[in-house]
């Protein structure tokens, strides 16, 4: 393995993964000069919890296809594989263990970054690694309070440009039970398994 590696992290659900997480993973990789970009599903997301998420196998395998065209775009299945609870900031230690020489970047849209305190000790989470934000024109954020109840906050920004994409898993699954085409809102292979498994269906009975 190279050392001094720039790597940058995208976690999340993935239920499904769009153009949207592609485009803010490539929009980063070229930005930054990232080496690769690591997808890294999670299994049970702790603000998550209640709701109905898609077998992680399914979404796994999801991700493989999302990102099969992209040599840069790496499966990584750390975070899914270990015992819940999920967290992001008891995930990084494990990934420096595997990528010792590494500089990481969290991937963030702005709307996380506004609500990056609610996180699980946001604090030491930004010691771990540099955030790389793409901002969200709906998202405002209060520096004063963020900065507050995360302090050192500004320091560890990197600001990502370019345009966004409203797109978001929830309005996708909602669109895709109503008996709609994904068409032009997922990668084609994405979709093709969507079919092909029958996820996303309405519920009958």
């Amino acid at each position: 393995m190279s050392t001094g590696q720039k790597i940058g992290l995208l976690g999340g659900t993935f239920d499904p993964p769009h153009w949207g997480h592609l485009w803010l993973a490539e929009l980063a990789r070229q930005q930054l000069g990232l080496d690769k970009v690591l997808f890294l599903p999670v299994g049970q997301p702790p603000h998550k919890v209640g709701r109905e998420i898609t077998a992680v196998s399914h979404r796994i395998q999801l991700v493989s296809l999302a990102i099969e065209t992209n040599p840069n775009f790496v499966l990584d299945t750390t975070d899914c594989a270990r015992p819940a609870p999920h967290s992001t900031v008891t995930l990084l230690p494990l990934l420096a263990q595997a990528y010792p020489e590494a500089t990481f970047w969290l991937l963030l849209g702005g709307d996380s970054l506004r609500d990056l305190p609610t996180w699980t000790d946001p604090a030491r989470l930004i010691t771990q690694c540099r955030l790389a934000v793409l901002p969200r024109p709906e998202a405002i954020i209060e520096w004063e309070r963020l900065a507050t109840a995360v302090p050192g906050i500004k320091t560890a920004v990197d600001w990502l440009s370019g345009p966004t994409l409203s797109l978001s898993a929830t309005a996708i699954r909602a669109w895709l039970r109503e008996g709609h085409r994904a068409t032009y809102l997922l990668p084609t292979a994405v979709a093709d398994y969507i079919t092909q498994h029958q996820l996303y269906q309405a519920k009958t009975g």
